[in-house]
Formats: structure tokens, C-alpha cells, sequence
């Protein structure tokens, strides 16, 4: 995930008057004269139901991605899948994914602060993409593209000897560009090759965490 010289690394009823059969029928003998005998005035002379208008659901925003006009709208923020919480070989993939999705998120919006909850401080991938981030989402300016696809995560669950996890993450940033404040480009991104990162994570107090991600071959 890297950009190229700015920084690197770089979703009615109604309530139907339900009549009985047997007062239809009564009904229609009597021809809608005087009620039957053996009924009370209020049983015959009860108005029909009134009918409740349903609520109507308040519309969600339309998410717009960046482009030359100015940065994302309304993009969703990622939630942690189920799968993620768990202390298994699908839970740890599941919650490498997420990281990528909250990466994504902070590449649209310059908001760090879901990836870093999740995210130590010994985090080498973190210390290179985050202040371009930052940076790129300050003071006017967005990023347009250059978000990562990731196309594999494969995890052999094997704990270390300090009791992390191993996941390895294939991936690739599309092609983008970075806008200055005025809406003129300051650098093109260019679509990057296949990516290898290497995450480490632990899990602790029911939830993972990540130790650090890197890229595999420099």
C-alpha cells in the first residue's frame, strides 16, 4: 500500500375489521334495521376499527465514494463480523479481513481511530501508511481510490512461543490520486502489483489484536 512519494503504504399494517360470519349474516336478514335480538347497542352500533398508519423508516444516507468533486460521503463504518470474535483459525482470518476494512475506511474518511483500537504500537505497516493518511485527509485535501482489495488470507494457527498468531494477507491498491485542498491533484497513484503482508495478532480478553503487519519482501 504504498503512495508513490507522499507517503508509503499504502456499506400498513392495517388493523382490518375482522367482522364474524355469523353478524354478516344477520346483517343481511335484517337488511341493517334494528339490531337482533339478545345483542347490546354497543355490539351493533360499534364503529368500524380505525386504521393505524405504519411508521415510515427514516431513509440511510447514500454513501459516495471520493472523486474529482471532493471526498466520500457517508461511507459505512465497518463492523466486525461474528466469525472475527472467535479464538479459531476462521476467526483470526476473518478479523485480517476486517483490519483491511477499516484500513479502507481511514483511506476515505482520515478517520484512524477504529484501526488503532485494534492495532500496537510495535505496528511497522501502521508507522508508514497512517500519517500519509493523515495527512491526506487534513486541511481540505481527500484521497480519491487507491483503496486495498484483498484477494487471500491464510492463516496456519499455530501459536509462537509468545502466544501470537501468524496470517498471511494477499492484496492490492487500486489506482488513486490525492487532492489538494482547491480540488487540483498534488500525485497520482498508480495500481500497485500483488501485495504480501504478513500479520501477527493475539487474542486477549475475548477479542484479537494486532501485533504488527509488515510487507513480505521489503
Amino acid at each position: 500500500m504504498t503512495f508513490r512519494s507522499s507517503f508509503s503504504g499504502p456499506w400498513r399494517a392495517c388493523t382490518v375489521a375482522v367482522v364474524s360470519l355469523s353478524l354478516m349474516s344477520v346483517s343481511a336478514c335484517t337488511g341493517g334495521g334494528a339490531p337482533p335480538p339478545g345483542s347490546s347497542p354497543s355490539e351493533s352500533q360499534s364503529p368500524a376499527a380505525s386504521t393505524t398508519p405504519s411508521a415510515t423508516p427514516t431513509p440511510t444516507a447514500a454513501y459516495k465514494p471520493a472523486d474529482a468533486s471532493g471526498r466520500a460521503q457517508n461511507v459505512p463504518v465497518p463492523v466486525l463480523p461474528e466469525a472475527a470474535k472467535a479464538e479459531t483459525k476462521e476467526g483470526l482470518e476473518a478479523f485480517a479481513r476486517y483490519w483491511y476494512s477499516l484500513l479502507n475506511y481511514s483511506y476515505e474518511t482520515g478517520d484512524l481511530s477504529g484501526i488503532n483500537s485494534i492495532s500496537g504500537p510495535s505496528c511497522a505497516l501502521c508507522g508508514k501508511v497512517f500519517p500519509g493518511i493523515q495527512k491526506w485527509n487534513a486541511e481540505g485535501r481527500w484521497i480519491v481510490g487507491a483503496t486495498v482489495t484483498v484477494h487471500a488470507v491464510q492463516s496456519r494457527f499455530v501459536k509462537t512461543p509468545n502466544g501470537d498468531f501468524q496470517v498471511a494477507i494477499q492484496s492490492q491498491q487500486a489506482a488513486g490520486s490525492l487532492k489538494n485542498a482547491d480540488g487540483t491533484e498534488a500525485q497520482v497513484v498508480s495500481e500497485s502489483a500483488m501485495l504480501g503482508d504478513l500479520m501477527v495478532a493475539r487474542y486477549e480478553g475475548g477479542r484479537w489484536a494486532v501485533q504488527n503487519v509488515d510487507r513480505l519482501g521489503g
